[in-house]
């Protein structure tokens, strides 16, 4: 029987051929016929970053680095495992493509994401939502329908108060959400810009927040970070590629140095999906006119959403 390939298809691994969804998975618009357990869902928007705009870009770009995994899987040598076969093989994972962004009216763009995040919620679907800047995660949880543990992992504390009616921007959006009934804790995970406030930090604190810097990182290790949180219960994680340290990521406006290696951020994704139930997820603040040709920070996002995405997979289907 001939075996040749005339189509590109979810195996294929070329990264320059094929329709650019994530992980090659199938594209469905109408959120009413989704068949799936994870749901890949973009938000073009970058209004809400005060430097250099650019992150709207941030999904497509991850997208279509995410082409070269090909081989139906994410196979880690380290471990000699594969991850997301049989997500893959049978169409567990969906795209639905992107929020529909209205220009200037991040209030009216961020009430459609909420519309749909809940929507999805309410189907017990789980949501890989692919920024855009870190103005989302606040529309993103605020729209869950269970109580969470909120995990963020960032070079900032994204705690500023609201201005003069900006509150779809990126700095405000943790210290909105602190605010939500269904948020049960917030942990700030690699913290360390000296461009953040000390009364934002004061002030997070107060609320509750466990902020965890990047010395207390390395003297604790990855895979002891989270103890503080009881395990199996509700999670969602917010990874800004700034906890990148700066040297990995060009292609982010916000980077810091000093930030997570790989295989520190790789340990710390693990141990928080086998801890933790995680009920979705989002990757924000990749810009790629920033980055250098290959693409490399947008490389990186779309490695570390897809290995985060198996470990989950991992632990919610026993392998």
């Amino acid at each position: 029987m001939d075996k040749t390939r005339l189509i590109s298809n979810k195996i294929a691994h070329r990264g320059y051929s094929g329709i650019p969804t994530f992980l090659r998975s199938k594209y469905c618009e109408d959120l009413n016929k989704l068949d799936a357990d994870y749901v890949v869902l973009g938000v073009p928007y970058d209004e809400g970053s005060p430097f250099i705009g650019g992150s709207r870009f941030c999904a497509r770009s991850i997208r279509e680095q995410s082409l070269r995994f090909g081989g139906g899987a994410l196979y880690d040598i380290e471990n000699d495992r594969e991850y997301l076969r049989e997500a893959i093989e049978n169409n567990r994972i969906v795209d639905i493509g992107d929020i529909d962004i209205l220009p200037s009216r991040g209030d009216l763009s961020m009430e459609k994401l909420s519309k749909v995040i809940n929507l999805l919620s309410v189907e017990n679907l789980m949501p890989i939502v692919l920024g855009g800047d870190h103005t989302i995660t606040y529309p993103v949880v605020r729209a869950l329908k269970n109580p969470i543990h909120v995990i963020q992992l960032d070079a900032h504390i994204d705690y500023s108060e609201e201005i003069e009616g900006m509150a779809y921007i990126n700095s405000t959006s943790f210290r909105l959400l602190h605010k939500l009934s269904n948020v049960k804790s917030l942990t700030q995970i690699g913290i360390r810009s000296m461009r953040d406030e000390r009364q934002n930090v004061i002030d997070a604190k107060k609320n509750g927040s466990k902020i965890i810097t990047m010395p207390e990182v390395r003297k604790k290790g990855p895979e002891n970070l989270i103890e503080h949180l009881p395990s199996g219960e509700d999670c969602y994680v917010s990874i800004d590629v700034d906890a990148y340290d700066m040297s990995m990521v060009p292609g982010c406006v916000s980077a810091e140095p000093g930030g997570f290696q790989f295989d520190e951020l790789k340990k710390l994704l693990r141990t928080i999906a086998i801890e933790m139930n995680v009920v979705g997820f989002d990757f924000v603040e990749v810009n790629p006119s920033l980055d250098v040709r290959t693409g490399s920070t947008s490389y990186l996002g779309a490695l570390t959403v897809a290995m985060f995405l198996g470990f989950i997979d991992a632990k919610k289907n026993d392998y």
